[in-house]
């Protein structure tokens, strides 16, 4: 595990500041549909940074108990971070008006034909997760710090691709793109400052569909 961080203001104004000085790239849609993500920086009972990972159920339509953020496509009207704080909200009970907006990422292109925003979200510190038992079979506050661990990320070829496959482990599994990709930006780019690119990484054979 890489050193703790403290959920404190200092790391809400370091987040900020990073995310304002990265210039996020747009993807165009084509013929995707555009989807959105939320990177939501909460206490742990410890007062540990953390961020909200679910577990899909076995009862929604595509990519059955597989690791995700909160997330999902955009509703009619609205924008990329109207879609992440609705569907954090459904999925884990998060009040939008809880919450504070810091930024975007980059977009990030599915092999399933959606484009993703990420959407970096400050929570309070009073913040209680709910899961929906449709959508989300468990509900994680992982701490951040488990982004900054020097075998993070994982990285390996695979026949399918010229582009590598990006993977971190956390929670005893290998979480893949995109959400290791979206992970590992906001660790390179919201947690460090550094101007780190993710869309070439590809995402694991299962994951396609």
């Amino acid at each position: 595990m890489g050193t703790a961080r403290s959920f404190c203001a200092e790391l809400r104004s370091a987040i900020v500041s990073n995310i304002a000085s990265f210039s996020r790239r747009d993807i165009g849609l084509a013929d995707r549909r555009a989807a959105a993500v939320a990177v939501a920086v909460l206490p742990d009972d410890q007062g540990n940074a953390c961020f909200i990972l679910t577990r899909r159920t076995s009862k929604v339509g595509s990519h059955k108990g597989q690791w995700a953020l909160p997330g999902g496509r955009f509703e009619d009207g609205e924008d990329a971070h109207a879609a992440a704080l609705r569907e954090m909200h459904e999925e884990v009970g998060v009040e939008p008006g809880a919450v504070e907006v810091l930024g975007s990422l980059d977009d990030y292109a599915t092999r399933s034909g959606y484009v993703i925003t990420p959407v970096v979200i400050w929570c309070g510190l009073d913040t209680t997760l709910v899961a929906d038992p449709y959508e989300v079979a468990e509900v994680y506050r992982v701490p951040v710090a488990d982004l900054e661990k020097s075998d993070v990320p994982h990285v390996r070829e695979i026949p399918e691709s010229d582009q590598p496959v990006i993977s971190i482990p956390l929670l005893g599994a290998n979480i893949h793109a995109p959400t290791a990709a979206v992970l590992y930006q906001f660790s390179e780019v919201g947690l460090g400052g550094r101007d780190t690119r993710v869309s070439h990484f590809e995402q694991p054979v299962f994951a396609w569909r």
